[in-house]
């Protein structure tokens, strides 16, 4: 059976991401979250850099499946430069897409639109919105720590 473009294309944004990805690494004196799936074994520690409500900085390492690195990849892309609540909105956009739900903002993923497909599988949902929640953990620790 052959693969639509579309197909295609998404296959090789996620693949690139996967082996590629950004904003891969920690950043120097900033405490990450550590998130896992323990579904699959998916580990995320997620470092975010704040200036105010801003994202200033972000970064990502662990041990993931394909999907979830190319996720945290293209969720790093989309935050970086985001106030926390833009920030907030685009993870809970980013749940709803990969859970099979219809919505014409889903371009305001940029890449991250791209995993929409993982809906049609999903044992892998966990994979692709493990990063998604670790950044929607990291907001909610830098508000209550400068509240």
């Amino acid at each position: 059976m052959a693969l639509s473009r579309l197909d295609s294309l998404y296959m090789a944004v996620v693949s690139d991401h996967s082996k590629s990805p950004h904003h891969h690494g920690v950043i120097e004196g900033v405490e990450a979250l550590q998130l896992n799936n323990p579904t699959c074994g998916d580990v995320i520690a997620l470092s975010v850099k704040f200036d105010g409500d801003v994202i200033e900085d972000i970064a990502f390492a662990g041990d993931g499946c394909t999907i979830s690195t190319a996720s945290s990849s293209m969720m790093t892309d989309v935050v970086i430069g985001k106030t926390t609540k833009e920030a907030l909105a685009l993870a809970n956009l980013f749940s709803e897409m990969v859970q099979g739900q219809q919505n014409p903002d889903y371009e305001k993923l940029g890449e991250a639109e791209f995993m929409a497909g993982v809906s049609k599988f999903p044992q892998r949902v966990k994979c692709a919105t493990l990063a998604w929640n670790a950044l929607k953990k990291s907001i909610q620790r830098h508000e209550e720590e400068t509240a």
